[in-house]
């Protein structure tokens, strides 16, 4: 594998982020600083700790390190998709397909996570 941008997760992880993007333009302008903010950037964060860690995967520790810090991210992910569900920003069909996505990245994350030997 060459390039972190060739792993299953980061692709998922990616088309959700950008999938997010999209339904988020809908939200109203008033929540342009905080939810639209939110949910874009911890979303975004997910691909980043990914591309973060296949860099530093000859190092077991801070690979492991980088790859939490994309789980946590896709968990903060999922608390922002119940706020946009909750304030009716998004309809059920579309929170729960964002939070089943969300789970399996989170999914291969944590496989990663226990199996790192699999990427250095």
């Amino acid at each position: 594998m060459s390039s972190f941008k060739d792993l299953i997760v980061y692709k998922k992880a990616f088309s959700l982020s950008m999938e997010i993007f999209e339904v988020s333009k809908g939200f109203p302008k008033e929540e342009k600083y905080a939810l639209t903010d939110q949910v874009r950037r911890s979303s975004r964060s997910v691909c980043a700790n990914i591309g973060e860690a296949y860099r530093k995967r000859r190092y077991p520790a801070h690979f492991i390190s980088k790859l939490t810090d994309s789980d946590a991210e896709n968990s903060e992910t999922q608390v922002w998709i119940d706020f946009a569900f909750a304030c009716k920003y998004i309809d059920e069909n579309t929170s729960i397909s964002f939070i089943q996505r969300s789970e399996e990245v989170g999914r291969l994350i944590n496989h990663m996570i226990a199996n790192p030997e699999k990427y250095l």
